[in-house]
């Protein structure tokens, strides 16, 4: 850990700081957007909108090869294929007939091969793991600045729709009752969640970053009573777990992104257990009276 410590004084290495700063930015998103997922039992649906993510970014990769317009980047790939997966699946589970959980699978799997597709098709070599898994050690201050926007417009889009967007959580029967339309709102919490992902895959990667959207979300909804308690928890969770994580990585010299999942991983199992057990406790000493 002292060795950790004198790094992040060094005035030559600023990549331990940015990826200290880019995990507790992230963790903004990853807390309050994954409270929402959470709640909203969708983390499935966040997990196909993570996967198609590759298939833009695989497609923007190829068209930078083959044109000289600026515009095609992975980010912007990434942000095209996520908005369009988010889209197509609120559109089918709530206009379509077809069973929702068919779609996001084949999406799921579709998007990924759409992506390998076009990587394949693309001059050069290109490492797939690395999108997969990501690499919050590469952040830049590109990437801390589009992190800090994204993290102030989660915020803003909280306080200015927070009943709406719990009762899409809880109760979208309530909202429709009263003339909302709670569609509009649950196709916004459908975007938001892709915009999160797409800006957050850079931390853990496409893979992984569904496991951060729910994880510290989980394990705070066991420790809350409240949406906005679960909230400012996962947070404080998310960035525990990424600064640990990131702590931990460097001095076992293992990839950062899998050992902030596994930390987080090890967390939520040991709240399980120790829930299993108090409550095993509390009915033997209630069977005892």
């Amino acid at each position: 850990m002292s060795s950790l410590i004198s790094v992040l004084f060094d005035p030559d290495i600023v990549f331990l700081r940015y990826a200290f700063a880019a995990g507790i930015l992230s963790s903004i998103s990853f807390g309050v957007v994954g409270s929402y997922v959470v709640a909203r039992r969708i983390s499935t649906i966040a997990g196909a909108i993570a996967h198609c993510v590759l298939g833009g970014i695989g497609f923007a990769l190829f068209m930078q090869e083959r044109s000289d317009s600026i515009l095609w980047t992975p980010l912007t790939g990434a942000l095209m294929a996520a908005l369009m997966a988010a889209f197509i699946i609120g559109l089918v589970s709530l206009r379509a007939g077809q069973r929702e959980d068919t779609v996001i699978n084949a999406l799921w799997a579709v998007g990924m091969a759409i992506g390998l597709l076009f990587m394949a098709r693309t001059s050069g070599y290109i490492d797939p793991m690395s999108f997969l898994f990501g690499n919050i050690l590469m952040i830049g201050p590109a990437d801390l600045q589009l992190m800090g926007i994204m993290a102030a417009f989660i915020i803003l889009m909280v306080v200015l729709f927070y009943n709406k967007l719990v009762a899409v959580c809880f109760d979208e029967e309530f909202l429709e009752l009263r003339g909302v339309p709670a569609h509009f709102y649950y196709f916004m919490l459908l975007v938001l969640t892709a915009l999160s992902i797409v800006l957050l895959i850079r931390v853990v990667g496409i893979v992984l970053v569904i496991a951060m959207l729910t994880l510290p979300a989980a394990i705070a909804g066991q420790l809350s009573r409240s949406l906005a308690g679960m909230m400012g928890l996962a947070v404080l969770f998310s960035m525990g777990f990424t600064t640990g994580g990131i702590a931990l990585s460097f001095e076992t010299d293992l990839p950062t992104g899998p050992v902030i999942v596994v930390l987080a991983a090890a967390s939520y199992l040991c709240l399980l257990i120790y829930r299993f057990i108090d409550g095993r406790l509390n009915k033997t000493t209630l069977h005892s009276k």
